[in-house]
């Protein structure tokens, strides 16, 4: 059964720092702080349209959580644990930063009902955080995942792609940094450039200069089947949709398909160590990634025909790719 959130959004408060690429107004949507009162509207509502609420999570994200006011974090989680249990939502999930989690912190979060925390990692190069003005360290990672491990919660890693003084060497090694921690989900964002961000006037400057198109799916690809053989589920690869984003980005790696893009380069590099030497490859596939294997408006279809290459594909119940007929 999917798992699925009830997302609420905490717009950005309590966080100490304005981080280069951050204007969480946007990336929400969220233009104001929903009290305890709203989340139990929002809950009640959702509890009596979804089917399946024990595969389902009350989140807290949008904003470095466990930052905000103590009173007013007690506030929210108190309306929400109202909704888990038997018969209602499995738990409470919440985003923050590295470092802003401790004891004291995850003893209340034990308390109050949550059982997964994501930690905004973003990268584990100093020389990144740095640039980025993130205000961390890669150490308050590593300590803030192993707190969050040994209390017995779910670990949720979130890093970013293409940040200002950052490399494709650089960003793999983040990841492979995280997936050493052992998260059970990640999240994958490539920058995105947002309008009265400070990444925005570096990149208007030309002292900041992004990856290609191209580029950021090939490293989002490798990254996504990395994980996979690592058994890491990424549970989100690029911004999720929202006019708020397409309206205030002035650059960077936004698309509504990215995953699929993602997926499908994935496809194109198995399909093409299968089609070496062949002018016709039919090819076998799980039916539901038929459009992941032909890809993106078939531009795998067309990325082999251009070499001479016909591609078909069909879907099977198999879960694996095999090849039916080669010539």
């Amino acid at each position: 059964m999917k798992h699925s959130n009830i997302s609420i959004f905490i717009p950005h408060v309590g966080c100490p720092h304005q981080c280069s690429f951050c204007d969480q107004r946007t990336i929400s949507g969220a233009q104001h702080l929903p009290d305890g009162n709203e989340v139990r509207e929002i809950c009640s509502q959702a509890l009596a349209e979804i089917k399946s609420p024990e595969n389902t999570e009350i989140a807290f994200f949008g904003g470095s959580f466990t930052a905000i006011p103590h009173d007013y974090m007690t506030e929210l989680l108190e309306a929400a644990e109202e909704f888990v249990g038997e018969g209602k939502f499995s738990g409470i999930r919440c985003s923050t930063r590295p470092d802003c989690i401790d004891d004291e912190i995850l003893s209340l979060l034990k308390q109050s009902g949550v059982t997964a925390i994501e930690l905004g990692a973003q990268s584990m190069s100093e020389k990144v955080l740095e640039l980025n003005e993130r205000g961390h360290t890669s150490a308050d990672v590593v300590k803030a995942a192993g707190l969050i491990k040994n209390y017995g919660f779910e670990l949720g890693l979130q890093m970013m792609t293409g940040l200002y003084g950052s490399s494709v060497q650089t960003d793999m090694e983040t990841f492979n940094k995280l997936a050493e921690l052992c998260p059970a989900v990640m999240r994958i964002y490539p920058v995105v450039i947002l309008s009265g961000t400070k990444l925005a006037e570096l990149y208007k400057s030309g002292e900041y200069v992004p990856y290609s198109f191209d580029e950021a799916v090939e490293l989002c690809s490798e990254i996504l089947q990395y994980a996979d053989e690592k058994g890491i589920r990424v549970i989100k690869c690029g911004l999720h949709a929202s006019e708020f984003v397409e309206q205030d980005m002035v650059g960077g790696f936004y698309h509504p398909a990215f995953r699929e893009l993602c997926e499908s380069r994935i496809y194109l590099r198995k399909i093409e160590e299968l089609a070496e030497g062949c002018s016709y490859v039919h090819i076998s596939v799980p039916s539901r990634d038929i459009s992941r294997a032909v890809g993106h408006k078939k531009s795998n279809i067309e990325y082999f025909r251009q070499k001479g290459i016909e591609i078909k594909v069909s879907g099977s119940a198999d879960d694996k790719i095999s090849v039916i007929e080669r010539r």
